[in-house]
């Protein structure tokens, strides 16, 4: 009812948000079609109705709308994204446009950008291994088929670097099974752009990939929808086409930054930091799109990256992004001053779902084990660089020295990699085990003794 009225009502523009009264039928999230003066077409979005008014958003900017001559017309549908199986290979804007020099995709079917919940029920346990090829995150963090795992950085660390590393290793062991990327990249500068696309077609990593872009200087609203449009892309990937998707969103802080420029235009009490009190809700409603579902074959797996202003962990965005998903990898700053590679620091990092995604059959009988106990000796090593500080190394027993000098050995071994290294689970494994044979037999209490039978270097017979 009224579908096709052209409303030239445009009472007020503010920032991204243009005010348009006397309007009927008109519905929240609603998609409208609008015309400038000069005849350009700009497509926006209902975020709110009251009374005989309509807040929306324009998705390509409000610089040049008039408010005498501006037409909005409201079109009955929500925000919806063409989805096919050809996506994969492909590059697409903020609005879902291809930005390759491809022609524009025919969709088998067109899907709302804000999806449908899982429901819990319908669940199914994240358990199956997927190797990103890093030994960090392998061996200590475990990612696993439907897990959601942020990383959290800061300005200036390698997180591009290691999106990149990652998109182009990370696979499903056992059984060749499709297996896709979609890399959603918001608020990113042209340069950054350019490393990934590059990066994707000189690998050919780009072939499994699907990647939509928001540039720095795009419209801030397209930051906003671009991960929903990533997500409808990786439900109809998964759950249509039976793939293994895995998600890696980057930087969410841009997205929370959005977030927070839009609330501000409406004029809303800020929350925390001056972000929107329901951040909380919306960044769940982008996390909780990843998962399995019972009679299913296909998954999504998150990994979004933020960058914590500050280096602050405490930070709203990483805080109620730790709430919302299942654990952490953190990179960290000394590491990266002292030439490591990724520079994850494994101390704060957690992979929540991790004990139920390896062992025998999944990855290796010993993997847990050897992940402790690295874990362990490796914290201990930390304490005692305290320690080191204030009385010097010659005060340190025997047995403290060789927890010392493993500490500087995991970095330089385990945790530090090249970028284009692949490492497979058993290399990881075998790393962890070399560095572990660097201190007594009697202070590995957290690996099973039938396992350091079968794999410390130290107990292996020897080759003639």
């Amino acid at each position: 009812m009224g579908r096709n009225i052209e409303y030239t009502t445009v009472s007020e523009v503010a920032g991204p948000l243009m005010i348009v009264e006397n309007i009927k039928d008109v519905a929240y999230n609603e998609v409208v079609k609008i015309r400038t003066s000069y005849g350009e077409e700009r497509t926006g979005q209902v975020l709110e109705v009251y009374e005989n008014k309509a807040v929306v958003q324009v998705f390509e900017g409000t610089r040049g709308l008039d408010t005498d001559k501006t037409s909005a017309r409201f079109i009955g549908e929500t925000m919806r994204l063409g989805v096919s199986k050809d996506m994969v290979g492909r590059i697409f804007d903020g609005t879902g446009n291809p930005l390759d020099d491809a022609p524009p995709i025919i969709p088998e079917e067109r899907r709302d950008i804000n999806g449908n919940p899982i429901n819990p029920y319908a669940r199914e346990y994240p358990r199956e291994f997927i190797q990103t090829g890093i030994s960090a995150i392998d061996g200590l963090n475990t990612l696993v088929r439907g897990q959601k795992l942020p990383i959290f950085s800061g300005s200036g660390l390698p997180h591009n670097d290691l999106a990149a590393q990652i998109t182009r290793q990370a696979r499903v062991l056992g059984r060749e099974e499709k297996f896709a990327v979609v890399f959603c990249a918001m608020g990113i500068t042209s340069e950054e752009a350019n490393f990934f696309i590059k990066d994707f077609e000189n690998t050919g990593a780009i072939e499994k990939t699907v990647m939509f872009l928001n540039l720095a200087d795009d419209p801030t609203i397209e930051r906003v929808i671009l991960p929903r449009m990533a997500l409808t892309c990786a439900e109809y990937l998964a759950f249509n086409l039976d793939m293994h998707v895995l998600v890696i969103l980057t930087d969410m802080t841009n997205y929370a930054e959005a977030l927070r420029e839009i609330a501000a235009a409406r004029e809303e009490v800020p929350g925390r930091r001056g972000y929107p009190g329901y951040m909380y809700t919306d960044l769940a409603a982008i996390y909780e799109r990843a998962g399995r579902i019972k009679n299913k074959k296909g998954s999504i797996t998150q990994i979004p990256l933020l960058t914590m202003p500050d280096d602050d962990i405490t930070h709203p965005i990483p805080d109620l992004t730790g709430y919302i998903t299942e654990g952490q990898i953190v990179l960290d700053r000394g590491l990266h001053k002292k030439g490591i590679y990724p520079p994850i620091n494994v101390l704060p990092c957690l992979s929540r779902l991790m004990d139920r995604g390896i062992g025998k059959g999944r990855t290796r009988e010993d993997h847990a084990g050897v992940a402790n106990q690295l874990y362990a000796a490796y914290a201990e090593g930390v304490d005692l660089r305290d320690l080191v500080a204030i009385v010097g190394e010659d005060a340190l027993s025997e047995r403290d020295k060789k927890f010392l000098h493993f500490a500087d050995e995991f970095e330089e071994k385990f945790v530090s990699q090249d970028a284009h290294e692949n490492r497979t689970i058993e290399q990881t494994l075998n790393i962890g085990w070399e560095l572990l044979s660097k201190l007594p037999l009697s202070e590995l209490k957290k690996i099973d003794e039938k396992h350091i039978k079968k794999y410390h270097p130290q107990t292996q017979p020897k080759k003639e």
